[in-house]
C-alpha cells in the first residue's frame, strides 16, 4: 500500500514545481510611449517605415524632432522637448484629414490612414522648411500654342502639317 501522506506530499510538490516552471502571465505594457497621433499598437517595423518616410520627405534626421538624453547618450524619442515634434503631429493630422475628406482614404488594420492623395512629400519635397511662394510672385509662363507644340486656341482647327519638299508620300505612292 502507498502511504497517503507521501502521496499527498508528492502531489502538492508536483503542483508547486509545475507552477514554478510555467511562465507567469505578465501584463503587456505599450511598447512605445507618448504616441499621440500614431496607433498605440504600432509595430517596430511600421513605426520605422513611418519615421523613414517623414525623414526622407523633410530631408532631416531623427534629431530634427527628437532630443538626445545626455545621461544615457541615447535618443529620447518620448520627449516633447522640441517644438518640431508637435508641429509634425499637427501636420500628420492635417494630411489624415485631407486624405479622408477629399480622397476618401480608409484606415488599414493598424488604424493608419492608407496612403492616397497627399503626404509630407507633397509640400516638403525633401526640405524641412519648404519655401512659401505666392502665386502672384511666380513668373507667368506663356501658354503653349501651336508653334510650341501645344493645342490650338479654342474654336480653331489644328494646322495641317505639310512634309518638306522632296519627302516621299506615305506608303511610297
Amino acid at each position: 500500500m502507498i502511504n497517503k501522506k507521501l502521496l499527498a506530499t508528492f502531489g502538492l510538490l508536483s503542483i508547486v514545481v509545475f507552477m514554478a516552471m510555467s511562465p507567469a502571465k505578465q501584463e503587456e505594457k505599450p511598447k512605445f510611449t507618448n504616441l499621440k497621433v500614431l496607433p498605440k499598437n504600432i509595430t517596430d517595423k511600421q513605426l520605422h517605415v513611418v519615421m523613414e518616410e517623414w525623414e526622407h520627405a523633410l530631408g532631416a534626421r531623427c534629431s530634427f524632432c527628437h532630443v538626445r538624453n545626455e545621461e544615457t547618450k541615447k535618443m529620447d524619442f518620448a520627449s516633447d522637448a522640441k517644438p518640431e515634434k508637435e508641429m509634425a503631429r499637427h501636420m500628420f493630422k492635417m494630411t489624415v484629414m485631407l486624405n479622408k475628406k477629399y480622397f476618401e482614404a480608409k484606415k488599414d488594420s493598424t488604424g493608419m490612414v492608407m496612403e492616397t492623395g497627399v503626404n509630407c512629400n507633397t509640400c516638403h519635397k525633401g526640405v524641412s522648411h519648404p519655401e512659401i511662394v505666392r502665386a502672384s510672385e511666380q513668373p507667368r509662363k506663356p501658354r503653349p500654342g501651336p508653334a510650341q507644340g501645344g493645342p490650338p486656341p479654342a474654336g480653331q482647327a489644328a494646322p495641317v502639317a505639310t512634309p518638306p519638299a522632296g519627302t516621299p508620300p506615305p506608303n511610297g505612292k
